[in-house]
């Protein structure tokens, strides 16, 4: 593995994803704090001095074309009130949950796309990789292996994320176009998915019967389970990120007004106050269902562990150096092969954990699984939520958001009975939206 000498800048905290020009703003401001104009402090808001300059400097940035996720959760507020005005079940605590449950593989598989997208690569194999995961968690935990439904999920991820290294050492090693190696990899694991379910299935299908395993998408925490978990999440949000923003301030290095990060965690409180409401709602009309869902709280741990490794890890900077400039960040001493090798790993592991989801939340792995609709369901929802087509610029929450927005279309339009086909071009207008709006955006920083 080749030495790495002289890592690329760090990331500031929660703003842009890192670039050389970034780094250079980042260590002229520990030098002299507090001597922040507002154009510099326009790059990234957390370079500014008071609640007002940040403000200010977060519409001028949203003005030159970087709006964040801004559009798409005006979008997601715009469906919610379409969709509540066709039918008025679409607001109701059950459909909202089961709308978090929907939404968990979209969101998952958007992880998962993403860590190829931020090297400016692509990945079209992932939905039958996950359908391998799901297969093959099944096949370990049935007669006559028996096994322990933790050992059939650690396997099967093994699995998964040695499919993605493999396809991605193909990409480096080879120098092939990551394209290619993934569509021949989206042909290639349906034929495994397809021998491994006629070879241990019945009638094309593998039943799920470890009541683990189906809890995984179907299990749902006591309702003071819910309130307990929520509260401690919220506690240790709020020390990290207020903690961290002080030390960073301390030190002389950038951070955002403390006034900003209280109304984050403030903003996270109120966001989980509303979720463990909602699900604690009794969602069953002749017996008991309440409680926050146990995949709700899978997705918000690959979240929070996906954001730290990007965000705070020299791994996690040298993934957005190489997609933002892969020359550059050679140079610099970084060895490009292993941190993309890893980056394929990470997205076959991910991908896994989505087909493992998907297969208890439907109790079963069958031959007829779409992968290649989940793939394109993958893309849009990493580049919904705002992660860009061209490499270096995206994160974990974008595929959080995208997903959620696949979900509701998905959700909505069947409460009002349309058919399939509305939710298609309803999606690929969605997603056309979003990579022009992208397209625009990176325009535009090219023109500035």
């Amino acid at each position: 593995m080749t030495t790495q000498q002289t890592p690329p800048p760090a990331t500031p905290t929660d703003g842009p994803e890192p670039s050389p020009a970034a780094g250079a703003t980042h260590r002229r401001s520990a030098v002299a704090p507090g001597a922040v104009s507002l154009d510099l402090a326009a790059q990234a808001p957390e370079l500014s001095n008071s609640v007002g300059e940040y403000l200010r400097a977060w519409v001028k940035r949203i003005r030159s074309g970087e709006s964040g996720l801004l559009p798409v959760v005006g979008g997601l507020l715009i469906l919610g009130i379409i969709f509540q005005v066709k039918s008025h079940y679409f607001l109701t605590a059950g459909n909202l949950t089961n709308l978090l449950v929907q939404g968990a593989v979209f969101v998952l598989l958007g992880m998962a796309e993403i860590w190829v997208l931020l090297l400016g690569e692509i990945d079209l194999s992932i939905g039958y990789v996950a359908g391998i995961g799901g297969v093959v968690t099944a096949i370990l935990a049935a007669p006559p292996d028996n096994f322990p439904w933790w050992a059939a999920i650690l396997i099967a991820l093994a699995v998964t994320a040695a499919i993605g290294a493999l396809q991605g050492a193909l990409v480096i090693l080879l120098g092939l176009p990551s394209f290619i190696v993934t569509l021949a990899g989206l042909l290639g694991w349906e034929g495994v998915l397809l021998y491994l379910v006629n070879g241990h299935g019945t009638g094309g299908t593998i039943r799920l019967s470890n009541s683990v395993l189906l809890d995984l998408s179907n299990g749902n925490l006591s309702p003071v389970a819910s309130w307990v978990v929520m509260v401690a999440g919220v506690a240790a949000f709020g020390a990290v990120t207020i903690l961290r923003d002080r030390h960073r301030r301390v030190s002389g290095l950038v951070a955002p007004p403390m006034a900003v990060s209280v109304a984050k965690v403030v903003l996270v409180a109120v966001a989980g106050v509303g979720l463990v409401l909602i699900t604690n709602v009794n969602r069953s009309v002749i017996g008991n269902l309440r409680g926050l869902p146990y995949v709700v709280l899978i997705i918000l741990g690959f979240l929070a562990a996906w954001t730290f490794v990007l965000g705070r890890t020299r791994f996690g900077r040298y993934v957005y150096a190489i997609g933002g400039n892969p020359e550059a960040t050679r140079r610099a001493g970084v060895s490009l092969g292993w941190n993309r090798l890893w980056a394929f790993t990470l997205t076959g592991l991910t991908a896994g954990a989505a087909g493992i989801l998907y297969t208890s939340r439907l109790g079963s792995i069958s031959n007829n699984i779409d992968g290649g609709t989940l793939v394109l369901y993958a893309v849009a929802a990493a580049v919904i939520g705002g992660t860009s087509l061209f490499g270096g610029r995206g994160r974990m929450v974008h595929a959080l958001l995208g997903g959620l927005v696949i979900a509701t279309i998905y959700n909505g339009m069947g409460l009002i009975g349309l058919a399939a086909d509305y939710q298609y071009m309803l999606t690929a207008l969605v997603l056309l939206a979003a990579v022009t709006a992208d397209a625009l955006a990176r325009r535009g920083r090219a023109k500035a």
